[in-house]
């Protein structure tokens, strides 16, 4: 078994990418009443939310069925992205597939308790080195696609909200300003 003699671990969190699809039927005026239930009611059952990705694959790319679809994510606090992901199947005419694509971040092979520690002749790291922090850091991270490219920002500097909180704590009034509260009672 080789050892690793750097102190980079070779544990590292992998992103993996799942999609799931729904087609709804789409009609000149976009999605009817009920597509538009039951649609809202696969986000539901999905559990949308933030880190997931939809994209619509519309062989008509018809604006108001994209508006509908786009309203209905929206209330999940979700925005439509442009292009779909290669899914299998065709969409008829008259369809249109929605595609919900959802990230999950793991650590393959963690913990490794394989090798004793004290079996370590060579002065390398251990098999498990790192499973701790890589493993905690893609539990914790909102949005696993920040693991692969990061996220873009807008290239803006916040400086007025970074000494938002100082300012906050430099104007509240130190405590123990003012007289002591009485004590009401009576002595003993």
């Amino acid at each position: 078994m080789p050892q690793n003699r750097t102190m980079y671990s070779t544990k590292q969190p992998v992103v993996e990418r799942t999609n799931y699809t729904l087609d709804v039927r789409t009609g000149p005026g976009g999605l009817s009443i009920p597509e538009q239930q039951r649609l809202s009611g696969w986000f539901e059952a999905m559990n949308l939310r933030y880190g997931d990705r939809v994209s619509i694959e519309d062989p008509m790319l018809s604006g108001s069925t994209k508006d509908a679809i786009s309203q209905l994510a929206g209330r999940h606090g979700i925005l439509v992205s442009d292009g779909a992901p290669v899914t299998s199947g065709y969409v008829e005419p008259g369809s249109a597939r929605v595609v919900i694509t959802r990230s999950s971040a793991s650590v393959p092979g963690c913990p490794d308790w394989s090798v004793k520690s004290e079996m370590n002749y060579t002065n390398g790291t251990h098999p498990g080195y790192g499973c701790a922090i890589n493993g905690n850091l893609a539990a914790m991270v909102a949005d696993p696609e920040d693991l692969v490219k990061g996220d873009e920002g807008s290239g803006e500097t916040y400086v007025r909200r970074g000494s938002k909180a100082v300012e906050a704590y430099r104007a509240k009034a130190p405590e123990g300003v003012g007289a002591l509260p009485s004590a009401g009672g009576t002595g003993g």
